[in-house]
């Protein structure tokens, strides 16, 4: 089967939606996902979304970008990023995306007008809140509003149970893809222009908090065209997700949690960690006292957290661990590193240009240099949101012969 269009996008979370609502409403788009369109790791994301709080604001979320990152950070690409962040919350406002507000009275004056009216949370190695959130679900809220806003356009078709098998190449540019159909059949999707937005890897781990179809599809199929690849060790590993000894995905317990004060305990119950490092020192610390220990996880303890804000801000991460045989509101859970987030991927520069012509990579596939070696907290939302815009708005652009 032949299929036509002006732009494909492999690819239905947060980057993928993103980048068809920045393109012009003029320009037939073909968008496809491997399995249904809920079941992207966008959905997942509990923690929030960050966003520059005011001008005051900007160096030290430069600086706690570069840290956590391990100063191995593309410096052009943290930029943009900071600098966009209000744009793309004034951006989700508009398309509906509700974020928790600030208790009446509470409004917080050192924030930028855009968010005087918004609560802010706090996670690991932020020297401050700068993140907006709804409830501990913020990735759902923000992929569901921007998935009902692209269904609604009449130049968008999207095809679920659609692979993305490897693109199609046409004088040494990229030409579209091909797939495989819900039955089996071979689809050729030939495009002016191919986004890809396959997001991570986790499909390849017995532990991860990714849904498992999730395996790395795009760098495979770049690999062997020669696209330009970046930092595929560059894997992080999660700190805390609820242990279980049933296969399938972990569930993640949001940093969040930790940054309204919950507490990492050894079997003892003693603390061992300041739960506010970066990603990696954190999980690093829980191993080693794993080992230690003796065990095959460590505790984490929410008793420091009144009970209004749990059921408030960590609703779903309070039903589930109930479902699991723990009240987070009464005891400890057992929590376990694993892996969570890919920093490396396709090479793209600051429009989400790959190295080869007409192709673009946005989201979790592609490697911008934002996060450097360690990503950041709730920096993946932002970041996968202002580079999709980016490469929509270069497509506009190369289209408008510019």
């Amino acid at each position: 089967m032949d299929m036509y269009t002006d732009v494909v996008i492999a690819g239905t979370g947060a980057g993928g939606l993103f980048s068809a609502l920045s393109l012009p409403r003029d320009r037939k788009i073909i968008m496809i996902t491997k399995s249904d369109l809920e079941s992207s790791d966008s959905f997942l994301a509990q923690g929030g979304i960050c966003v520059l709080r005011n001008e005051d604001d900007y160096d030290s979320y430069f600086e706690d970008t570069m840290r956590a990152g391990h100063y191995e950070n593309r410096k052009e690409s943290v930029d943009i990023m900071i600098r966009s962040s209000q744009h793309i919350i004034r951006s989700l406002i508009g398309y509906g995306v509700e974020f928790q507000k600030a208790p009446e009275g509470e409004e917080d004056g050192d924030k930028a007008e855009l968010l005087k009216e918004y609560a802010f949370t706090r996670e690991g190695a932020h020297s401050r809140s700068r993140i907006l959130f709804h409830e501990d679900v913020t990735g759902k809220e923000i992929t569901s509003k921007l998935l009902a806003q692209v269904k609604k356009l009449e130049n968008v078709s999207i095809y679920e149970y659609t692979a993305m098998t490897d693109i199609l190449v046409k004088d040494g540019k990229c030409a579209g893809i091909l797939a495989s159909g819900p039955d089996g059949e071979e689809i050729r999707i030939h495009a002016d222009y191919t986004i890809f937005a396959t997001g991570g890897i986790g499909g390849r781990y017995r532990h991860s908090t990714n849904f498992p179809h999730l395996t790395g599809d795009a760098i495979d199929i770049s690999k062997k065209h020669g696209i330009r690849l970046e930092h595929l060790d560059y894997v992080q590993i999660h700190p805390t997700t609820l242990y279980s000894e049933k296969p399938g995905r972990r569930f993640l317990i949001s940093e969040s949690v930790r940054g309204e004060g919950a507490v990492l305990l050894d079997k003892n119950m003693n603390r061992f960690v300041n739960e506010l490092l970066p990603r990696d020192v954190v999980t690093k610390a829980i191993k080693e006292q794993m080992e230690k220990d003796g065990t095959d996880h460590v505790w984490l303890s929410m008793k420091k957290i009144e009970k209004e804000t749990i059921m408030k801000h960590f609703p779903h991460i309070y039903s589930h661990c109930l479902e699991e045989g723990y009240d987070v509101t009464r005891e400890c859970i057992p929590v376990v590193p694993a892996q969570h987030y890919f920093m490396g991927g396709i090479w793209v520069d600051s429009d989400s240009r790959t190295s080869m012509d007409r192709l673009f990579a946005v989201g979790e596939t592609s490697c911008n240099g934002v996060h450097g070696a360690n990503r950041l907290a709730s920096n993946s939302l932002l970041e996968s949101l202002v580079f999709a815009e980016r490469a929509a708005r270069k497509i506009e652009s190369s289209y408008a012969g510019n």
